[in-house]
């Protein structure tokens, strides 16, 4: 396979690879060690099916399936449909609900490792790509840190809650979506993480909060927790962090929820069409490290 990197960031883009068949071992930890190095990997004109993307998808882990259980693939519960469109009346997907920084599931005990994601349909107005994605770099966020900061945060943990972000997507976009259940809530209660995680395949470490699902760093007085978490978050927003990503009709992309935040550009009307389809895979074997071992070995 030929891997060329943007030259910014993050992001490097992927050829001479089919990702419709089963990949070789050693194509396999070539990927990772690539997904490690740039965090966000683009492979053009690889319009997978729905089996097709949740087979390659769970190479990498234990696949969930939707919190509510809508938009999904009939028959393939991994793999969720984003999408604006509406036929007959009857929406076929969800809207893109990623419309602020946030990295997935890391309100799971066993938080996210990729989100990996086919451009079916994408819109465009006047010769212009519209509905970008635009990503984060939280490994190089880390290095600039001071070493202060990197010392007095090295054991935190901050609270990571998915009705946090649920209830800010209700009040402050204007989402349709209704309230999470108690059942809902009860299966994905708040999680607890390191402030700074260690990259399991890079070894670098990583800032590893978000706007989406954190409030205050914990262990600090009241007040302190949430000023230190702010710092922590506008410090990682800085430009020169951020990478964007400008899909194309039969993108592939997989990204690193470990390395990165993100957030969808929410710049097309609802009469211009977007068709995605999704796998998001959990961290569970990335940090088991025989697993990662006997990945990287071939």
């Amino acid at each position: 396979m030929n891997i060329e990197p943007t030259g910014q960031i993050l992001g490097a883009t992927i050829t001479d690879l089919n990702l419709s068949e089963p990949l070789s071992k050693s194509d396999f930890a070539t990927l990772l060690r690539a997904l490690a190095e740039h965090s966000v990997l683009r492979f053009p004109n690889q319009l997978l099916s729905a089996t097709a993307l949740r087979d390659l998808a769970q190479r990498f882990g234990t696949l969930q399936t939707g919190v509510t259980g809508k938009a999904i693939e009939p028959g393939i519960p991994e793999v969720s449909i984003l999408s604006n469109i509406v036929r007959n009346g009857v929406p076929i997907g969800i809207p893109d609900a990623g419309q602020s920084w946030h990295t997935d599931m890391t309100y799971n005990r066993t938080p996210g490792y990729i989100n990996a994601l086919v451009a079916y349909e994408v819109p465009v107005r006047d010769g212009v790509t519209l509905g970008s994605t635009e990503f984060t770099n939280t490994a190089a966020a880390y290095d600039d840190l001071s070493d202060e900061l990197k010392s007095s945060l090295a054991d935190a943990t901050a609270l990571h809650d998915l009705n946090l972000y649920w209830e800010y997507m209700r009040r402050e976009k204007g989402s349709s979506r209704a309230a999470l259940t108690e059942e809902e809530r009860k299966k994905r209660p708040p999680a607890r993480h390191p402030v700074f995680l260690t990259h399991p395949v890079s070894g670098r470490k990583i800032i590893f909060v978000n706007p989406g699902y954190c409030v205050a760093v914990e262990g600090m007085p009241p007040g302190e927790g949430e000023r230190m978490m702010q710092t922590l978050l506008d410090h990682v927003l800085q430009p020169k962090y951020r990478y964007r990503h400008h899909w194309e009709v039969n993108d592939m992309l997989i990204w690193d929820h470990l390395g990165t935040w993100h957030t969808a550009i929410a710049d097309y009307g609802p009469n211009e069409s977007r068709l995605m389809k999704r796998c998001q895979v959990l961290a569970d074997r990335i940090f088991d490290p025989d697993f990662v071992r006997d990945a990287l070995a071939a």
